[in-house]
């Protein structure tokens, strides 16, 4: 009776481990389709419930709000972000990354959505991608930034190069998910937040030209 009931135990603790590494697309054309993380801390994925206050903020209740936009999703993880984007009807996701695990985990989620065009994925750290995208002649309506919270001068120096980046419109918009406890700054070079959305420890600015 002791060993059945560890037994019980030990699988709930397991299934719950499993289903920490997915997650799922909140809304659009892919709705509650899984995505799936990696193990571990190396990778912490936006939420399910922040991805979904992130564009009901975006959509302002128009499901089309986002149809053939084109974003920039840096430090891109699982790619949940640029997927719940595609979701939505963007264009084009540029998704950049520079861990090989992660673009190779992006690439996969990808395919399991049968997902074969409107995206790229640029396996080069952030510096390096924001130069690439400028070299091609890219530009984005939306960047997305979430560096891992411990790297937090990583915050200072995306924002600064993309404040004087060929990469951002007149009405280009850049989202930057941080601790609540961290701020990275009311304004970073020609960028300056407009709204700061807060939700539990974590927090999103958004910054405009």
């Amino acid at each position: 009776m002791v060993a059945s009931r560890l037994r019980t135990a030990n699988d709930q603790r397991l299934a719950a481990n499993d289903a920490s590494k997915y997650m799922r697309i909140v809304a659009g054309q892919y709705r509650s389709r899984q995505l799936r993380s990696l193990p571990g801390t190396d990778i912490r994925p936006t939420s399910d419930r922040l991805r979904e206050t992130l564009f009901n903020v975006l959509c302002a209740g128009n499901p089309e709000a986002l149809a053939g936009s084109t974003w920039i999703d840096f430090y891109a993880g699982t790619g949940a972000i640029g997927i719940e984007a595609i979701s939505r009807g963007a264009g084009m996701v540029h998704f950049a990354e520079s861990s090989r695990a992660a673009a190779d985990l992006i690439a996969a989620n990808l395919k399991s959505l049968a997902i074969a065009r409107g995206f790229r994925i640029v396996h080069a750290d952030a510096a390096k991608a924001l130069r690439q995208l400028e070299a091609a002649g890219s530009t984005a309506d939306y960047v997305f930034l979430d560096p891992p919270y411990s790297m937090q001068d990583e915050y200072a120096k995306t924002l600064a190069a993309l404040a004087g980046s060929k990469l951002l419109g007149a009405g280009s918009l850049i989202i930057a998910e941080h601790e609540k406890r961290f701020d990275p700054g009311d304004a970073v070079g020609e960028l300056h937040r407009s709204r700061k959305l807060v939700q539990g420890d974590v927090a999103l600015s958004f910054y405009r030209r």
